[in-house]
């Protein structure tokens, strides 16, 4: 059985994800709207936010489990085993564990790596991380109903493509980037026919303030109906 998953960005009003100033406070202010187990992203995310911070000891080993703490876990989805500072994640203090959802042809010394950091790590798919294994699996082992994917184009564009995202939530900035670069928050290879096109049901819309515009969305899967909005 698979988690609900709520795809959360903030974009330009010509849907860029760079190039502006985004309004970090108020879109985590958002985050609470969803009651969620796990918080998903990419390789490529956390990479970009790398800091050169050195690990030290006290990085190898996860703090103890408190009772009752509601704090989601991370996961980061990395098949090639990029992301080596994963310390940095640790010391994040709005999660309560780690999880790397690796393919079994990660390489065996990055598995190595996160073995010894007692990071939690998920084997899915041959080559690249297959992402409803993956979802499936963090039902199974953490009981997770709730996925809140914080991450680019490049996974948003995975989750959709494979029919995975169950709410699209997007703060649009009141703000214009242009450019060349597809530095989209969905990114996927150019479709073909239109069958490809994913339809959405509005749900809700609000101003916020700095005329920030916040749309939800539900993604219509085929032979479902979407809720009524709320």
């Amino acid at each position: 059985m698979l988690p609900r998953v709520i795809v959360h960005n903030e974009v330009s009003l010509d849907g860029r994800i760079d190039g502006f100033s985004p309004h970090i406070e108020l879109y985590y202010a958002l985050v609470g709207h969803w009651p969620h187990e796990v918080v998903l992203t990419g390789a490529d995310t956390v990479i970009a936010a790398e800091a050169d911070d050195p690990e030290t000891a006290e990085d190898m080993a996860p703090p103890p489990t408190v009772a009752g703490d509601t704090r989601p876990l991370f996961a980061v989805v990395d098949s090639r085993g990029r992301f080596r500072k994963w310390h940095l994640l640790r010391r994040m203090p709005y999660a309560r564990g780690l999880v790397a959802l690796c393919s079994r042809a990660t390489p065996q010394d990055y598995l190595d790596y996160l073995h010894a950091r007692q990071i939690d790590v998920i084997v899915a798919g041959r080559e690249r991380v297959d992402l409803r294994a993956a979802l499936e699996a963090m039902r199974r082992r953490y009981g997770a109903t709730t996925v809140r994917v914080d991450s680019g184009g490049t996974l948003n564009g995975a989750l959709l493509r494979a029919g995975l995202v169950d709410e699209v939530s997007v703060l649009v900035a009141p703000a214009l980037v242009g450019g060349t670069s597809p530095r989209s928050f969905y990114r996927a290879p150019d479709l073909t026919s239109p069958e490809g096109v994913i339809p959405l049901r509005l749900t809700h819309v609000e101003r916020l303030e700095g005329d920030v515009v916040w749309l939800r969305y539900h993604v219509v899967k085929a032979g479902g109906e979407p809720p009524e909005p709320t």
